[in-house]
């Protein structure tokens, strides 16, 4: 009967006189489903010694319209024991919405769905019929492979999307007793006279009886037959590790900490391009003094095959610095610098010295990376009279363990002297000032170690960029010979030359689309530049708003020759009024 139904296709196609990849649909007789099944239910009766057929207990998945979306119906859950390959087919139908709205693949560890129907429950992996997947660590998207596109099949997923309706799929899950699956997933659309194949390998329990499904996502199956035979994997070739890496290990231990892993995670990757968490307690280690203080390096090796057994050796390494435990600290602020009137004083971390005194006696100084530095207020306002206050900041350092030791600090305010620009305006007042000439830069000013000199103006700008607006510039007295700058700094937050990377920055600017440069014009800003006496500078740039919205940009740490500092103001495109 089949060879005379095939003969009666072939006939249909060759009437209808058309090439190979044009498409019908075929409606199948009624009475031909009716002899499929009564046909399946003779064979489920039997054993056929090694293949056991399986009962068909739910033949239609999902709603027939393609409306059931995504893990909204499931197939029955097929067992597939240790050592047995499970076979199953359907009739696959699709919404053709997505490339993903066909078949899905689910492997579990129990009959079920969720967590919610057995604790047990924990998923392997899924696979979908279009080459994409996910599951627990043991999930490789590089071992999932299709041949869908070769030469002589589909040509792009929008004819994948047409292919796959009324597609036959036969999904065999070869569950190895080495612990492994294999999937092969072949679909048949008869009408185009074409197959496409997906595979996918992953390692399983070995032991344990694990479970296959099939869920909608946006389309329905019709069920056909299943059966289980035994595994087609007689030996499954082993596989080499070929790297190692970490991740996880502790940058730094205090002087007396052992536990040089932490949180480590090391991953080994196997000739066939998979990966593994490797076992902490099977790797080797190599380590170094700890008893001492420094940069020490760790060598871990690991030598064991994918499945477990004796293989070659991978090697790698890391580095972490043992460091002197902090038992205190202290801290103090270089000194603020005033022209007159109340101020709102932010705190930059950058100007804080911390003073770190170690177990043993030591001491050292803690970069700013290394702390946190805050008013105990957040921020205080002064009245800018001159002098020292009290225990107004506090600075904490949390060690490597988790211990956290604070440390207050004093604030001193000092009168700075107001630098004298002459003559008054520097630049055009219709804003049309070119970058760096005369016309739009100030006078020089030299700055004394251990002292401090300020500028105030008035800024008129034109808006039109966060650089229309005071740059400061840092060199020698000698600059027109010896051509010696050591920075350029905008109030932006930018800048330029041989001390800008050293340079530490400091705002709170809101750069909120163009909210600063719109607000540059009727700004009033007073810079100070402080020669701090050891080979550096800061810049403090304190700007009011026209609305009286207040912000401050730091510059600090910044190389500079502390017995040959001067520096002046350049602007563009706008023009600045001196107090």
């Amino acid at each position: 009967m089949f060879g005379v139904l095939f003969c009666l296709g072939v006939i249909y196609l060759t009437s209808a006189g058309c090439s190979k990849m044009e498409r019908y649909t075929v409606n199948e007789p009624a009475w031909l489903q009716s002899k499929i099944d009564s046909i399946a239910a003779e064979k489920r009766k039997k054993d056929h010694g090694d293949t056991v057929v399986v009962d068909i207990t739910k033949t239609i998945v999902g709603a027939e319209d393609c409306s059931s979306a995504w893990w909204e119906d499931h197939s029955q859950f097929f067992q597939v024991p240790s050592g047995q390959l499970l076979h199953f087919e359907f009739i696959n139908h699709t919404s053709k919405i997505n490339n993903w709205s066909n078949w899905n693949l689910v492997m579990a560890t129990t009959p079920g769905t969720s967590t919610d129907d057995d604790p047990a429950y924990a998923e392997l992996f899924v696979i979908r019929s279009d080459a994409y997947g996910w599951g627990n660590a043991d999930y490789s998207s590089a071992l999932l492979q299709i041949d869908y596109f070769e030469e002589g099949k589909l040509a792009d997923w929008d004819e994948f999307k047409e292919f796959m309706e009324s597609a036959h799929v036969a999904i065999e899950v070869d569950h190895a007793s080495a612990g492994y699956a294999y999937v092969t997933a072949t679909a048949t659309n008869y009408v185009w006279g074409l197959s496409i194949t997906e595979t996918y390998n992953q390692k399983v329990p070995a032991a344990a009886d694990i479970y296959a499904n099939i869920t909608t996502d946006q389309s329905h199956f019709e069920m056909l037959s299943a059966f289980r035979t035994k595994s087609q994997i007689a030996e499954i070739p082993d596989e080499q590790p070929v790297s190692i890496t970490v991740t996880g290990t502790p940058a730094s231990l205090e002087l007396g900490e052992t536990d040089f892993w932490g949180d480590g995670i090391a991953t080994v990757t196997f000739t066939d391009g998979t990966t593994a968490v490797a076992d902490t307690a099977k790797m080797v280690f190599n380590v170094p003094d700890l008893s001492t203080v420094g940069k020490k390096t760790i060598v871990y090796s690991y030598n064991l095959t994918k499945q477990g057994n004796a293989g070659n050796m991978v090697n790698g390494y890391y580095t972490l610095e043992v460091t002197n435990p902090v038992v205190s600290i202290e801290a103090s602020a270089a000194a603020y610098y005033y022209i007159g009137g109340a101020k709102k004083l932010t705190l930059s971390p950058n100007s804080v010295k911390v003073t770190a005194t170690y177990a043993d006696g030591t001491t050292g100084i803690l970069t700013p990376a290394q702390v946190v530095v805050a008013f105990k207020d957040d921020k205080v306002v002064y009245d800018c009279v001159a002098g020292v206050y009290e225990d107004v900041f506090t600075v904490t350092y949390t060690s490597a363990s988790g211990n956290e030791i604070t440390a207050t600090g004093d604030l001193t305010i000092a009168k700075s002297a107001q630098a004298a620009q002459d003559p008054k305006q520097v630049g055009f007042t219709d804003c049309t000032t070119p970058w760096w000439v005369p016309e739009g830069t100030s006078n020089d000013w030299s700055v004394a170690p251990l002292t401090s000199q300020t500028v105030s103006m008035y800024v008129g700008s034109d808006n039109a960029g966060n650089w229309h607006s005071p740059c400061v510039v840092l060199r020698n007295a000698d600059y027109a010979t010896a051509n010696r700058e050591y920075v350029v700094v905008r109030m932006d937050n930018y800048g330029w030359g041989d001390g800008w990377e050293p340079c530490l920055k400091t705002a709170d600017w809101i750069f909120d689309g163009t909210y600063f440069q719109d607000n540059i014009n009727g700004s009033q800003v007073a810079i100070t530049v402080t020669n701090n006496g050891d080979g550096t500078a800061s810049i403090r740039y304190f700007v009011v708003y026209a609305s009286g919205e207040e912000h401050f940009q730091h510059y600090d740490n910044i190389p500079v020759n502390s017995d040959d500092l001067t520096f002046a103001i350049v602007t563009e495109a706008s023009y600045l009024v001196f107090d």
